[in-house]
């Protein structure tokens, strides 16, 4: 016979609900079905050292918000990072990235593709609509992304990264934060 807590058995949904979000994420529709979406599981002491980032860019920067959302992490159990690499799709008519084509915005190499980010957002929204579906609280930040690129987490092609934190709480700890100064 096992016996099991309610926090061990929450821990274990969390990390289950969070693997299925990755894949809910990797099978989302992308352009022209080319991958460029890379995605990062953080648990554990991981989460402080990137709290602790967060805190520091918040002072750095004057942006009150960093500190706020770097206490959801501490709060977490689980974090999924979702990022997109920076890279064209190659379409012969286009311009949404704001150059005349792909070949035009291929010499602009720190400028995002439209559709990198597109599919970031289709695959962010494939999901948090799994954690949804499982009850579990979680916000879309772009905060943490920020301090897991200037971490250095993923490879640098990979320039835009919004984190996704779970939780399963009595209240969600997501909302009803302090205003942004």
């Amino acid at each position: 016979m096992a016996i099991y807590t309610e926090q061990e058995i929450i821990s274990r949904n969390l990390r289950d609900v969070a693997d299925k979000m990755i894949t809910a994420a990797r099978t989302a529709p992308k352009a022209r079905g080319r991958n460029n979406l890379v995605f990062l599981l953080v648990e554990g002491d991981d989460l402080e050292k990137l709290a602790q980032k967060m805190e520091e860019l918040g002072e750095k920067t004057n942006a009150y918000f960093f500190g706020r959302d770097a206490n959801d992490i501490r709060r977490s159990e689980v974090l999924i990072l979702f990022g997109t690499r920076i890279k064209t799709l190659d379409l012969p008519y286009c311009g949404w990235c704001g150059f005349a084509d792909c070949a035009e915005k291929n010499h602009h190499s720190d400028n995002p593709c439209a559709f990198n980010n597109i599919d970031l957002g289709i695959a962010i929204g494939s999901a948090v609509s799994v954690a949804m579906d499982h009850r579990v609280d979680n916000r879309i930040m772009y905060t943490v992304g920020q301090a897991a690129r200037d971490l250095g987490l993923f490879d640098p092609e990979v320039r835009i990264i919004l984190g996704v934190p779970l939780s399963a709480t009595s209240k969600n700890i997501y909302f009803n934060r302090p205003a942004i100064k």
